[in-house]
């Protein structure tokens, strides 16, 4: 039965773990503001001591004196409180979410599972994947960077999770100071949501760290169809407060494969061809003046296969594709490019298209039935060609190179990170 609950995501400005005090005298002011029209209140990840702690050791009580502040909040209002903190359990450092219940008891929490980064130089990675029940509901929590692997959220509310709930601390690159970006604020919060359909909040810092990481703010709360229903500003604190429907049944999944592992024969990029009709008589003709080496269609399954000898890819439809987990396994198996044969209508097509190519880091070729118009999407979830009106042959770069790039910050391995939550998952 579908339950309605007011949510609020802090967005706090940043602190130094220096600024300590001043910063959790800031947080516990913002969430016992919040608390007095707010089931559930979330907080960044980090947020005590702070995200960058440097060289010192963490005290097996820097934080105490925070989660104690909360936990008298929590009871007080009884308000459920999900702040991110960096916490020592067995004498280990770990990047976790906590989870405090309406009754100011510790209902679970969360250890960040895929490391980002500097992560590595403080935190153990998290064991464990399972959602976390509350007063007011099943919880499915996750820390920043889980938000890039779609078999984490996937797998929490497989599990029962009603809502997926995040601390995080996404970062900008500050290459466009005009407008801060982030891939998870900007476009996978939203698919997450859309593709496990359920509620997902996501509280956010603003500001920087040691002058040396800067935040990109966009908390935001989206409801279960993917559509945002608040979202803060990049630059200042505020609180967002929302309304949500705690979201019941299980999504459309479909069967997880087992293939054999392929080999990508493409040792240097080549040019592609892309239609969404049938191929032209004289097709080798024009891909000789474009100096393409391949054309693929929406009909020509032949050409696929040929192409399919050199570069590993798999036709798949829309059952495969709005599962997060549907191409996964492919993926894990070597495929490095998709033709998806779709029905699924824009906005919504370029978002899950852009999403599962810059996760799983291949490229995407979408033949869009309702259009009938082809386009491709290469691993940095950008559309990089595309048919309209009487243009009817695009071309663009498919280079493999890019598909082995699976890194996407120092130390952090797409693709070793879909392997770990395969194993965490199965191991039930």
């Amino acid at each position: 039965m579908a339950r309605s609950i007011a949510v609020a995501a802090l967005q706090l400005a940043a602190h130094d773990r220096g600024d300590f005090r001043m910063g959790l005298e800031r947080a516990l002011d913002a969430a016992r503001l919040a608390s007095r029209k707010a089931d559930l209140i979330v907080l960044p990840e980090a947020t005590f001591p702070a995200y960058v702690l440097g060289k010192a050791p963490l005290g097996a009580h820097e934080t105490q004196a925070a989660i104690e502040g909360l936990r008298v909040i929590a009871r007080e209002t009884g308000t459920v409180i999900v702040a991110g903190a960096a916490v020592l359990r067995d004498g280990r450092a770990h990047n976790a979410a906590l989870v405090i219940d309406a009754d100011g008891s510790l209902a679970g929490h969360a250890d960040k599972l895929f490391l980002w980064h500097f992560d590595r130089q403080w935190f153990e990675s998290g064991q464990r994947l399972a959602p976390v029940q509350t007063k007011i509901g099943v919880l499915g929590v996750l820390i920043c960077a889980d938000g890039r692997l779609p078999t984490i959220s996937r797998a929490l509310v497989d599990r029962g999770a009603e809502a997926l709930v995040m601390p995080t601390a996404w970062v900008t690159s500050g290459r466009n100071p005009e407008a801060l970006e982030n891939v998870q604020a900007d476009l996978l919060a939203r698919v997450r949501a859309y593709e496990n359909r359920v509620p997902f909040i996501a509280a956010n810092k603003c500001g920087s760290e040691l002058a040396m990481v800067a935040y990109c703010g966009k908390s935001q709360v989206v409801d279960s169809g993917g559509e945002i229903v608040a979202l803060a500003s990049e630059r200042a604190p505020e609180t967002l407060h929302a309304a949500i429907t705690l979201a019941g049944g299980r999504p459309p999944r479909v069967a997880q494969v087992r293939l054999p592992v392929r080999q990508n024969r493409a040792d240097a990029p080549l040019r592609l061809a892309i239609a969404y009709e049938s191929l032209p008589n004289d097709i080798d003709e024009r891909l000789d003046l474009l100096d393409d080496a391949f054309a693929l269609s929406s009909a020509d399954l032949a050409r696929r296969e040929l192409l399919d000898q050199t570069i590993p890819l798999a036709s798949v439809v829309d059952e495969t594709v709005l599962d997060p987990g549907g191409l996964v396994p492919y993926r894990r198996a070597g495929c490095i490019l998709f033709c998806w044969t779709t029905v699924v209508r824009p906005p919504w097509l370029e978002r899950i298209a852009r999403a599962r190519a810059v996760e799983l880091r291949v490229y995407l070729v979408v033949f869009d039935r309702s259009a009938q118009r082809a386009f491709a999407v290469d691993p940095d979830g950008t559309i990089v060609a595309g048919t309209f009106d009487e243009y009817r042959l695009a071309s663009f770069t498919f280079d493999p190179r890019k598909t082995a790039e699976t890194i996407v910050a120092p130390g952090t391995d797409v693709a070793e990170g879909l392997d770990r939550i395969e194993a965490i998952v199965a191991d039930v």
